[in-house]
């Protein structure tokens, strides 16, 4: 039996920790991760985390060149469960609405496209215009799930960490991966408590 495999893409748009909060869960849910960072994602994860580039790549178990086109996740037949961008800029958003892809990063997204797997966008740069919610329509209906990381302030969040692993931990939700970043309403907090 193939061991689960999760790509993470992290991009140029602010919230890298999402991605690391990512690569953590995976590790914990034993998922194998398969990063790319554009190179506008590197200099952000410079900018915001308190990591080097090589401690937030360690967290990963395997790490791809930003123009490695003959990568593994470049191909169809290389088995996923999908594909989760966290953050997702709108460049990187516009590039897999319109099916034309620049980079690894972008064409693994169109790959799990194909191939009907779930694709996860958190695109992290706001307000919207009119062509973003175009790009955001469009990927919609090329199967993939737009979801920007927004709080739940349901939860009583203490920590920017709070808030940033409520957020993945939903993302991972949507790939079926069972994850304890969430305090779910029904269960914890909420109804009944």
């Amino acid at each position: 039996m193939i061991r689960q495999r999760l790509i993470v893409g992290i991009t140029g748009a602010s919230g890298a920790a999402y991605g690391v909060a990512a690569l953590k869960a995976l590790r914990r849910a034993d998922v194998e991760s398969h990063l790319i960072v554009s190179r506008s994602g590197q200099i952000t994860a410079a900018h915001e985390l308190e990591l080097k580039f090589s401690e937030l790549t360690s967290l990963a178990d395997v790490v791809y060149r930003i123009d490695d086109i003959a990568a593994a996740i470049s191909s169809g037949s290389f088995q996923t469960t999908g594909m989760l961008v966290a953050p997702c800029s709108i460049r990187t958003l516009s590039e897999i609405s319109s099916g034309v892809t620049s980079s690894l990063l972008t064409r693994a997204a169109d790959v799990v496209l194909k191939e009907r797997r779930r694709l996860v966008l958190m695109v992290r740069e706001t307000p919207y215009h009119l062509g973003h919610l175009r790009s955001m329509t469009q990927v919609t209906e090329m199967g993939a799930i737009v979801m920007p990381p927004v709080p739940a302030f349901y939860t009583k969040p203490t920590t920017v960490e709070d808030i940033v692993n409520h957020s993945v931990g939903r993302a991972l939700d949507l790939f079926g991966l069972k994850n304890d970043m969430v305090r779910r309403w029904g269960e914890e907090i909420g109804i009944g408590s």
